[in-house]
C-alpha cells in the first residue's frame, strides 16, 4: 500500500473513532537526552507523523539579511550530507517518506510523515536535513530563482500589497513590520555564509517544540527525538522582543492600477493567553470569522452586494495580536462597504450579540471542532501548536466547554473592550473612488 493511501486511510480510521472516544489521550514524553514531546499513540496504522517547530523564525534574521531564514528553510531539503539533492529526492522517496520545511515570522517548521517499516531510515535522512544541509551553488541559485519569482508576484497582488502595507505602518522596524520572505534586493545579496548563519541562529534546541501521532511508542519515540536533535547547537539567536503598535484609526490609500480595490483593516486585537480570548473568539465569529452567516457578509454582500467575501479574524502571535479583515469591492464602491464595516463595528461594540446568534455560534464552533483530528498529521501539527501556545494538553478535551461557558454578557463585555471603531484602520490598495489618505 502506497504512503498516500496509508495516509488517506489513517485519516478515516481516526474520523471514524472520533464519535465513540471520550477524549484524545496526549502522553507528555521526554527523551532520555531531555527533549520534550507530546504524542497520540495510535497503532491502526503502521504509519506515524511527526511535526517539529523552532521558535523565532523568520524574525531572527540577521541585521541587513532579511530573507535568509526562508530561502535557507527552502533549501533544507536540497541535498544534505554526502547527498546533492537529486541524491536527497531519491533517498527520500525510496523510503515513501515525505518531508515538508516551511517560515513564519513565529517558528521554522518541519512536518515529516513516515512508514513504521521505513522509520529508523527515515529519521536517519531527516537529521542529514537538520543538521548537514549542503547549500549547494546550483541549489541555492535555483530556489534564489523561486523566491525572487514569488517577491515579484507579491508586488502585483493588490491582497498581499495591502497586508505588507498595514504591517509596515503598525509595526515599523520590528521583524513584524517587513515581508519574511525579504525583497529583491535583499535576497539577491545572500551569500552561502549567510544561509549558515540562519541555520546557525534558528535550528537549535532551546526553542523545540514537538508532537507525534501515529504507530510509536513513548520509548521510541524518546530515543527518535535524541537521534534527530542530539549535537545541534544548545542555543540561537535571542528571540525578539514585544512588537509595539503603532498604528491609528483612519485610511491609507495605495494607488495600483486595477478594476477592483482590496482593503485590509483592523487594530489591536487579543493574546492568546488572554483570559477573555474565548469571548472574543465567539464574539468575532458573529463578526466576521462565521461565513455567510457573520454580520459583515450579511450586511456587505447580503443585503448590499458590495462584495463577493469580506471577513474578519483573531490573530494573536508571538510578538503582538492583531483583529484583523480583509474586503474587496470595485472601485466605486469601496468606500461604501468601508463605511458598511464600520458601522457594523459601531454595533458590535455597543450592543454585543444576541442570544439566537450566541447559540448558535456555540453549536457551530462546538460541532466543528471535533472534525479538526482528522488523521496522525492535522493531530501532531495541533498538538504542536498547543505547545507553542502554552496550552496544557487537556486542551483538547475542554476546549469545548470552554466555548459553552460564555456568557452573553461575557460577549458583550469582550466587544465594548475589544472593539475601537475610533482606531480602525484601513489599507486600501486601488483606484478607490471618494477616499484618500486620513491618518
Amino acid at each position: 500500500m502506497s504512503m498516500f493511501r496509508l495516509i488517506a486511510l489513517a485519516g478515516l480510521v481516526l474520523w471514524l473513532a472520533l464519535p465513540a472516544r471520550a477524549a484524545i489521550e496526549i502522553r507528555e514524553v521526554t527523551s532520555p537526552g531531555g527533549i520534550g514531546a507530546w504524542l497520540v499513540e495510535s497503532h491502526d496504522i503502521p504509519f506515524v507523523a511527526l511535526e517539529i517547530r523552532f521558535r523565532g523564525g523568520t524574525s531572527l534574521d540577521a541585521p541587513g539579511k532579511r530573507g535568509a531564514v526562508n530561502l535557507m528553510t527552502a533549501l533544507l531539503e536540497e541535498g544534505a550530507g554526502e547527498m546533492d539533492a537529486r541524491a536527497f529526492v531519491r533517498a527520500r522517496d525510496a523510503l515513501a517518506a515525505s518531508f515538508r520545511f516551511g517560515s513564519s515570522s513565529d517558528s521554522l517548521s518541519v512536518s515529516a510523515r513516515m512508514l513504521t517499516e521505513n522509520r529508523d531510515q527515515a529519521v536517519a535522512l531527516l537529521r542529514q536535513a537538520l543538521h548537514e544541509p549542503r547549500f549547494d551553488a546550483d541549489a541555492v541559485e535555483r530556489v534564489r530563482g523561486q523566491v525572487l519569482a514569488s517577491i515579484r508576484s507579491d508586488a502585483t497582488d493588490p491582497g498581499r500589497i495591502a497586508a505588507r502595507t498595514f504591517d509596515r505602518l503598525a509595526f515599523g522596524d520590528h521583524p513584524y513590520g517587513s515581508a519574511p520572505d525579504g525583497t529583491e534586493d535583499s535576497v539577491s545579496a545572500l551569500s552561502r555564509d549567510d544561509l549558515i548563519e540562519a541555520h546557525a541562529r534558528t535550528i537549535a534546541r532551546d526553542r523545540i517544540y514537538v508532537a507525534a501521532a501515529g504507530d510509536i511508542t513513548a520509548e521510541e519515540l524518546g530515543a527518535l527525538l535524541d537521534v534527530l536533535f542530539d549535537g545541534l547547537p544548545e542555543t540561537g539567536a535571542p528571540l525578539p522582543g514585544r512588537a509595539e503598535y503603532g498604528l491609528g484609526g483612519g485610511v491609507t490609500v495605495v494607488s495600483f492600477d486595477t478594476p477592483q480595490s482590496v482593503a485590509v483593516f483592523g487594530h489591536e486585537g487579543m493574546d492568546r493567553d488572554h483570559p477573555d480570548f474565548f469571548a472574543a473568539y465567539v464574539m468575532n465569529e458573529v463578526l466576521g470569522a462565521g461565513g455567510f452567516e457573520s454580520r459583515l457578509m450579511k450586511e456587505v454582500r447580503g443585503k448590499r452586494g458590495l462584495t463577493y467575501g469580506v471577513y474578519s479574524y483573531l490573530y494573536p502571535m508571538d510578538y503582538a495580536a492583531l483583529l484583523l479583515g480583509q474586503v474587496a469591492s470595485a472601485n466605486d464602491r469601496i468606500a461604501q462597504a468601508i463605511t458598511v464595516i464600520r458601522d457594523e463595528w459601531v454595533r458590535m461594540a455597543a450592543e454585543g450579540v444576541t442570544e439566537q446568534e450566541l447559540e448558535d455560534v456555540k453549536t457551530y464552533l462546538t460541532g466543528a471542532y471535533p472534525l479538526r483530528f482528522d488523521g496522525n498529521a492535522p493531530i501532531a501539527r495541533i498538538l504542536v501548536g498547543m505547545q507553542m501556545e502554552g496550552l496544557e494538553p487537556d486542551y483538547v478535551n475542554t476546549r469545548n466547554d470552554r466555548i459553552m461557558a460564555v456568557t452573553l454578557e461575557d460577549v458583550r463585555r469582550v466587544a465594548g473592550e475589544l472593539l475601537q471603531p475610533d482606531r480602525l484602520h484601513f489599507v486600501v490598495v486601488g483606484q478607490p473612488e471618494g477616499l484618500e489618505t486620513t491618518n
